[in-house]
């Protein structure tokens, strides 16, 4: 995992304008039971459709 962030912020940094590439802190969240497992798999799916209205998107921008 170490070599493939290494290469992908190697690459970043050197053919685009992005020079932080990886979230520092995340959000974890112990998956405590079946609604919960079922709400956060919906969350994976839809996830995918909401990238272009998100803030953080800088895809657009390249």
């Amino acid at each position: 995992m170490r070599g493939y962030k290494i290469g992908v912020t190697k690459y970043f940094r050197e053919n685009t304008d992005i020079f932080n590439v990886w979230q520092r802190n995340y959000y974890e969240h112990i998956i405590r039971d079946t609604n919960d497992l079922s709400r956060i798999r919906q969350y994976i799916m839809d996830n995918p459709k909401n990238w272009n209205n998100d803030e953080y998107n800088n895809i657009n921008q390249l």
